[in-house]
């Protein structure tokens, strides 16, 4: 413990005008968020880590042998890894890569880097790590194989990173349009799905369908938790500023409530 005290102490030294040394407050300050990042960054890795074995699990166990494909960037990957007989770990790279300069735009380096890292990490294990053959019961892989994606894919955005780079991409064009994130994915799956039904079957498109859904309600209960909704009472007199502000930049839906304050006269 003393060396790392020692180490801030110095740094912070080094940078004050002053040259005063510090308390013991300062010291002990700096120590404990120095304790906190690095327990932050150990559970962003954690949970990073477990996203991207499960999302490896529910590819290779579930979707790759039954020629399954899912929504999203995975399932250009995936659909790009049958067409074209190229390896899947490439595919997701390569899909990905404009997604995360994307992300770096929007959100910062420190987003770009996570993404990287996991997307690079996803890419690793498929190539290297063979899981065994589940079931080939076409109902059953279509929904466990969304299930360990999206729980894969939700565990990763929790540790603040990203496997799947459609919602960047979604944030991006809601920006600049009046459209939702919700009708921005959509779209591009309806594109994606269509594309599939053409190259591989009706029925493959059908079912990878199945496994978006089961993907996608992991990936929201991983997310947002057991509850389907939260609700925000914001009370406010620019009540008009502020819907145009939720619909056109958050890409949210709200409900405005009028009422009026009754002020009470009192006599002396």
């Amino acid at each position: 413990m003393k060396p790392i005290k020692n180490i801030i102490k110095k740094k912070i030294e080094a940078n004050t005008n002053n040259q005063q040394p510090l308390s013991r407050f300062q010291v002990a300050k700096n120590f404990r968020e120095l304790r906190l990042t690095l327990r932050r960054w150990l559970k962003e890795s954690v949970l990073i880590i477990a996203g991207i074995f499960l999302a490896a699990f529910g590819l290779e166990s579930f979707l790759l042998p039954s020629k399954f494909i899912d929504g999203g960037a995975t399932g250009i990957a995936l659909l790009i890894s049958e067409i074209n007989a190229t390896s899947l770990s490439v595919a997701l790279m390569l899909v990905n890569l404009p997604f995360v300069f994307l992300g770096y735009k929007i959100f910062g380096k420190e987003f770009a880097v996570k993404a990287i890292l996991a997307i690079t990490g996803l890419a690793i294990v498929t190539a290297t790590v063979h899981f065994p053959d589940i079931t080939h019961d076409k109902l059953l892989v279509a929904f466990f194989g969304g299930f360990f994606l999206g729980a894969g894919i939700g565990l990763t955005v929790r540790g603040g990173g990203v496997l799947d780079g459609t919602e960047v991409l979604a944030i991006a064009i809601t920006r600049k349009s009046s459209l939702s994130i919700g009708n921005v994915i959509m779209s591009i799956n309806v594109i994606v799905f269509a594309t599939a039904a053409y190259f591989l079957s009706i029925e493959t498109a059908l079912y990878s369908m199945i496994t978006y859904l089961s993907a996608s309600k992991t990936l929201d209960f991983f997310i947002e938790g057991i509850e389907e909704y939260t609700g925000i009472t914001i009370i406010s007199s620019h009540s008009v500023e502020i819907s145009e502000m939720i619909e056109n930049k958050l890409g949210r839906g709200f409900t405005i409530y009028s009422g009026m304050i009754k002020k009470r006269s009192y006599n002396h």
